[in-house]
């Protein structure tokens, strides 16, 4: 089997390539609310030159607009290819123990079922992406519910549009906690500032939890928090793809 795993978010979408339960490739390029489903083809027939020929695919998305041309893409240039979109009535086997299951990211229960087939539960999933999502997993692999924050992106973009004399920064670490000047003033505030909100709020859950086994973060911006933070324990890049791919053999014989 080589599947081609799809993760559509807001900011970025990723790809991944699998042999069997082994990724061998993955891309992340930008997601464009308005591409078509041609400009679509065009960017994924050039990825995938020179890899193996698709045998499957397995997509999930954030983005309403994307979504719909990523069907009418699929069904023009992958017609003959089975194909499982995550979405409510997909079989995933996580239940959903919130107030409306319908309203729950289909990359959160796919986050979800592959946190708890690596790494049990109770776990935490934190997914840095244009916003910071807080995902529960329960002992029996349930989606609990979580916290959502905005991305950490998303507030330097606000911050900066918003104030005259501040400015978009790269985010590394600064010299030291005590900025010395606007620049590193501001990657204090954005690094350390995240590190402990999303500390903070992982202690808390955990109380409510009664303990976890672990927390797993994944998405774009991970590996920036990672590093300054107290309470995460694995580092998965891949988390979602891997979701993908355990959601399409449950769905395709």
């Amino acid at each position: 089997m080589t599947l081609l795993a799809i993760d559509i978010g807001n900011t970025n979408t990723v790809l991944g390539m699998f042999d069997g339960a082994n990724l061998v490739r993955s891309w992340r390029v930008t997601t464009h609310p308005r591409a078509t489903a041609d400009e679509i083809a065009l960017t994924f027939h050039g990825l995938l030159e020179g890899c193996d020929p698709v045998t499957g695919i397995a997509m999930c998305s954030t983005v309403p607009s994307v979504l719909r041309e990523m069907r009418t893409m699929l069904d023009r240039y992958f017609d003959d290819l089975p194909k499982v979109i995550v979405e409510p009535g997909t079989k995933t086997g996580v239940p959903i123990l919130t107030d409306n299951p319908r309203e729950v990211g289909a990359d959160r229960i796919v986050n979800t079922m592959a946190a708890f087939h690596l790494y049990g539960g109770p776990s935490i999933v934190v997914d840095f992406g244009t916003s910071t999502n807080l995902d529960c997993v329960s002992a029996n692999g349930e989606f609990l519910g979580g916290a959502l924050a905005p991305g950490i992106e998303i507030s330097l973009d606000a911050l900066a549009s918003r104030a005259a004399q501040l400015r978009k920064v790269e985010l590394v670490p600064p010299r030291s906690v005590i900025g010395k000047n606007t620049v590193e003033a501001l990657q204090s505030g954005a690094l350390y500032g995240f590190a402990g909100q999303v500390d903070g709020l992982v202690r808390r859950l955990n109380v409510e939890l009664g303990g976890v086994k672990a927390v797993i973060a994944t998405g774009g911006l991970a590996p920036i928090v990672v590093p300054e933070s107290e309470t995460i324990t694995d580092h998965d890049p891949d988390l979602t793809l891997v979701g993908l791919r355990l959601v399409y053999e449950r769905n395709v014989p």
